[in-house]
């Protein structure tokens, strides 16, 4: 097998590894990418919809976990969201803001993907698909990459990067292949568990959720002392929707999560004021009038709350407010990494240089992207994240080359 030379091999082509082998070749670097997927930017392509949520304006530290909480703040506070939106223009991409500062495309998420991969052109990187990772060693001089598959070729180059995510998603070619290099060369991982994740519950809560499943609801949702407050979605297998997603990563084993429904709403002020104006309308159906229809006949059912309201004294409507703001249920664990959206968890901070994504110990070695222990919210948070790790890291290596 013939000896290649490159200056930088980055596995994975995805948004980090695109965005990293973009900068790395900035100065004339020879850069290489290898993903084992049939195309490139397959996360992106399916993300928000088909529309890709590409960043949020909002971005800071806080939007994140980590076991360092500070760690992201230099990636992110040197390339931002704004130098995201910039390139995007540059292309001519339409885009547009939702809700809580989330961008979208305004056409399709493959925009996104076909404006990396010109900017990689520009640069003259090379990508090659359907390429496994065989073996890597490290030598004094660099390393040695054994690849397989379609691209298969023996390496050396002088800089190698790990992008090729977390465990999220296995159906779209996922594995733990990036901690596993970490730990090859002597990186600690924290432990790593499937984020931004529908939850699921017994079969005695789930019995009722089945009656309601695809119905809607704002809410608040909170576990501990964090809380979200966005649209909550019940489903046949538990509970999904923006709060329960971003709850999930903060959600462990044994613990409860908290339903606040009509959330910055004075519910008993509510129910008081319907049994003033007409005391002969049944109490479930003036909670229709605040909830979704099918969910308020539910609850009605489930909790008693029968006959006029008229003749429900002032303590149970208080109760049936604090009951539609207080409810406490129990999940019993998520769907797992097959729907999970990210890795929380992943390679130890401690062992990276925030500045530069460069493993302290490993000479030449980078981690960026969702492989690290750095885990945003949902909403365009890893998108960004993506984006200023592999800037981070492309950028540093490219300083070196030149």
């Amino acid at each position: 097998m013939q000896l290649e030379t490159f200056d930088t091999v980055i596995l994975g082509a995805g948004a980090a590894g695109l965005m990293c082998a973009i900068h790395a070749a900035a100065r004339g670097g020879r850069v290489l990418v290898v993903d084992h997927a049939k195309a490139p930017g397959e996360k992106i392509r399916i993300s928000g919809g088909g529309r890709c949520n590409f960043t949020n304006i909002g971005t800071s530290a806080k939007n994140f976990i980590s076991n360092n909480p500070h760690f992201s703040k230099s990636a992110l506070g040197r390339y931002t969201p704004h130098d995201f939106i910039a390139l995007v223009e540059k292309h001519g991409i339409a885009w547009h803001e939702k809700t809580l500062g989330q961008l979208f495309c305004d056409t399709s998420a493959k925009q996104v993907v076909a404006m990396l991969l010109e900017e990689m052109n520009q640069v003259k990187c090379e990508l090659r698909l359907r390429t496994t990772l065989e073996s890597i060693e490290r030598d004094m001089s660099g390393f040695t990459v054994t690849l397989g598959g379609d691209g298969a070729a023996k390496i050396r180059c002088r800089h190698f990067v790990v992008a090729c995510g977390g465990k999220s998603i296995p159906k779209m070619g996922a594995t733990g292949l990036g901690y596993q290099i970490a730990e090859q060369f002597g990186l600690a991982v924290s432990e790593t568990r499937p984020a931004l994740v529908p939850l699921t519950f017994g079969e005695g809560v789930l019995a009722g959720f089945r009656d309601i499943a695809g119905v809607a609801a704002s809410a608040r949702v909170s576990c501990g002392k964090t809380a979200f407050e966005e649209a909550l979605l019940f489903t046949h297998r538990g509970l999904s929707g923006p709060a329960i997603l971003q709850i999930s990563s903060y959600w462990r084993e044994r613990q409860p999560i908290r339903i606040a429904f009509l959330p910055g709403n004075d519910v008993s002020a509510s129910l008081a004021s319907a049994k003033r104006e007409n005391g002969r309308r049944a109490i479930s159906t003036v909670l229709s009038d605040i909830l979704p229809k099918r969910l308020a006949l539910h609850l009605a059912e489930t909790h008693g709350w029968t006959g006029p309201i008229g003749e429900a004294s002032d303590r149970k409507l208080a109760a049936i407010a604090a009951t539609l703001q207080d409810w406490e249920v129990f999940p019993i664990g998520s769907e797992g990494y097959r729907t999970a959206e990210v890795t929380l968890g992943g390679v130890d901070t401690d062992g990276l240089n925030s500045r530069t994504m460069a493993a302290k110990a490993v000479e030449g070695l980078y981690f960026i992207g969702e492989v690290v222990d750095v885990t945003g919210w949902l909403g365009g948070y890893n998108f960004q994240w993506a984006w200023s790790s592999g800037w981070a890291a492309g950028t540093a290596i490219s300083e070196r080359a030149g």
